[in-house]
């Protein structure tokens, strides 16, 4: 079993940038995949990005190509996602999922654990 927390969360306005974190214990993530989803409210999850569990292939949403970078440490037993040229669109609950020996996936259905989320505001 593997637990799952995000950090970095905030309120930033539009242009700028966050880093959010997701840290895991009981398990290292050096053997999960992990993916990153969001949902805003009123609307259904969607897929973010993901890392294999190598590190050697990563995913992105088109919505966040270029802007979006996800990254894993496994020296930290963490995955990174570093947002930059936020927009108001872009808010939204992000939590991050891991699965075990997976190459990355974009599907929610993939994942075995989640994160609680973390709430991503941006202010136009």
């Amino acid at each position: 079993q593997v637990h799952l927390v995000e950090s970095g969360g905030g309120l930033v306005q539009a242009g700028g940038s966050l880093r959010l974190s997701c840290a895991a214990s009981g398990r290292t993530l050096g053997t999960y995949a992990v993916g990153w989803f969001r949902q805003a409210p009123g609307k259904e999850r969607e897929f973010v990005t993901a890392i294999s569990w190598g590190g050697g292939r990563t995913g992105y949403a088109d919505s966040v190509k270029g802007r979006f970078t996800i990254s894993k440490d496994n020296a930290q037993n963490t995955v990174s996602l570093q947002m930059n040229s936020l927009k108001p669109e872009d808010t939204a609950v992000y939590s991050c999922a891991a699965r075990v020996f997976g190459d990355y996936c974009s599907t929610s259905g993939c994942y075995d654990y989640w994160g609680q989320g973390t709430q991503v505001t941006v202010s136009s």
